[in-house]
């Protein structure tokens, strides 16, 4: 565990490139990127991927960039968007949230893959590279993933990329009118080591087919490095 005699705290986090292989993340512009994320994620249908965000549904792109924008001035939260490097093609987003540096802890939210990031690197590198700059860059101790207790989606998520489940806070919230019960995961700074290393040997391009298919799971290959 770290000595935390000298601690200061860590810097609060700010728009910021992360480049990868397969995928950038970039600071969220609204001119550049508004129109390219909704219809990444939908359009219309983007309020079906986010189904568990508490937000009500957004009637067009304008109001969803409104609440991308309203989080940043209001809340601090720092959207990145993900773009496709082989063609340059929008293809999610999530967040950094709720920054506590004094304590060094953030949340990963607001997190959203558009049909191209499954069954793809896509959205596994894009979090390796989001948590990587959280633990290496901006020296954080705690990296928190948090959803809707119904999401069962997520929540495997969560565990595929190394995150512990710690518990279910009830009654968290009230979204969209009715009680939401929300999940808690995190990574420690103790813990990123193995994390990183196994992301990074699971993203080597020698770990897939020609189809694109996985030779080995991200989960078998962080166990085996634990063992």
């Amino acid at each position: 565990m770290r000595d935390l005699a000298d601690f200061k705290g860590c810097p609060a986090p700010k728009p910021v490139t992360l480049n990868g292989r397969y995928v950038t993340a970039q600071p969220f512009d609204r001119t550049a990127h508004l129109q390219k994320l909704w219809d990444a994620l939908g359009g219309l249908e983007t309020n079906a991927l986010l189904k568990y965000f508490p937000q009500q549904a957004f009637p067009n792109a304008d109001a969803f960039g409104d609440w991308i924008e309203g989080a940043r001035q209001k809340l601090g939260w720092v959207t990145l968007v993900f773009t496709e490097n082989a063609g340059g093609t929008v293809v999610g987003m999530a967040s950094y949230m709720r920054p506590d540096p004094a304590n060094g802890v953030i949340e990963v939210g607001s997190v959203a893959h558009g049909a191209a990031m499954k069954r793809s690197p896509l959205s596994t590198e894009v979090h390796y590279l989001m948590a990587r700059h959280v633990f290496e860059d901006l020296g954080y101790r705690r990296y928190e993933w948090k959803c809707h207790n119904e999401n069962e989606p997520s929540k495997v998520t969560a565990r595929r990329y190394g995150f512990t489940f710690e518990g279910v806070f009830r009654q968290h919230m009230v979204s969209k009118g009715a009680n939401r019960d929300t999940a808690w995961f995190s990574i420690i700074d103790s813990e990123w080591p193995v994390i990183r290393d196994a992301f990074e040997a699971w993203l080597e391009p020698d770990n897939f087919n020609s189809d694109g298919s996985q030779k080995r799971k991200l989960e078998d290959i962080r166990a085996g490095m634990s063992a």
